[in-house]
């Protein structure tokens, strides 16, 4: 099989600081890729030039077969984005605001009117559709972002902490969404600090920390025959220190105290 993303030697910096560090990877199509690694391990930087809104870095990138950067609008036209958080122009309606996106996309009037519709009464905004969004909570607002990236029925999707301020009902109906678009053969890029979800719905975990790969696997692959979670294993692999001795401390200075705390971590 070919993959569907392929990267070679991929490396960037922002002046004297590297966040990616010669990354190789390839991606089956049909897969759903868990994206994990601490704050500032460049995920989001990997999944913006993936999707082609960054095109300043060292390496060789190929998506659907095609070098990004020498075709990027085609690449962006079969990808779709979903950040954690995006300006949505507060003073649209979400009617008007994906018209807006579908048009970018060259999707017919019918078409966006009709997928908009669907999506946004499964999302339980129907009616909202033609409030405007100045007036949306975040969980609102991450539903309409969530539509938008997905309105043009792209082939791979990114999403970049997509659960962000969604209600628990709506963080179960995006787990069922990616289950169901595994089921059409797209491909899914999905990065999030929430492990359990990532856990849950991965094919792949892929870990990235300090800008380079450091574990690639199944949830099987990754636990090397021993029960540990994904949050476990993430601490293990991405921490140098001992997190019930940390939460002590923290609560320590809190209360002015010097003497070590009593309580049961969560873990054990």
């Amino acid at each position: 099989m070919t993959p569907i993303i392929t990267i070679r030697g991929l490396s960037k910096n922002y002046g004297d600081k590297t966040v990616l560090n010669n990354i190789d990877l390839e991606v089956m199509p049909g897969q759903i890729i868990g994206y994990i690694g601490p704050n500032g391990a460049g995920k989001s930087t990997t999944v913006k030039i993936l999707s082609g809104i960054i095109q300043d870095y060292e390496g060789e990138i190929t998506v659907m077969g095609k070098n990004i950067k020498e075709h990027v609008l085609e690449v962006k036209s079969k990808v779709g984005y979903i950040p954690e958080l995006a300006e949505l122009y507060d003073l649209l309606t979400p009617r008007e605001y994906l018209t807006f996106i579908g048009k970018l996309y060259k999707l017919s009037d019918e078409v966006i009117e009709d997928r908009s519709l669907k999506m946004l009464t499964s999302f339980g905004l129907y009616n909202n559709m033609d409030q405007r969004m100045d007036s949306f909570s975040k969980g609102m607002r991450q539903k309409v972002l969530i539509t938008s990236g997905l309105l043009h029925n792209p082939t791979i999707v990114f999403m970049d902490e997509p659960l962000s301020g969604l209600d628990a009902n709506a963080v179960i109906l995006v787990k069922e969404l990616l289950q169901a678009l595994k089921q059409e053969g797209k491909t899914i890029f999905y990065c999030s600090h929430m492990m359990d979800v990532v856990e849950k719905v991965s094919d792949r975990i892929i870990l990235i920390d300090k800008g380079s790969i450091i574990a690639d696997g199944t949830m099987e692959e990754l636990r090397q025959n021993n029960s540990d979670n994904l949050e476990q294993i993430f601490s293990r692999l991405t921490s140098n220190g001992d997190f019930v001795q940390k939460a002590d401390d923290l609560a320590a200075a809190m209360n002015d105290r010097t003497s070590p705390g009593q309580y049961k971590s969560i873990n054990e």
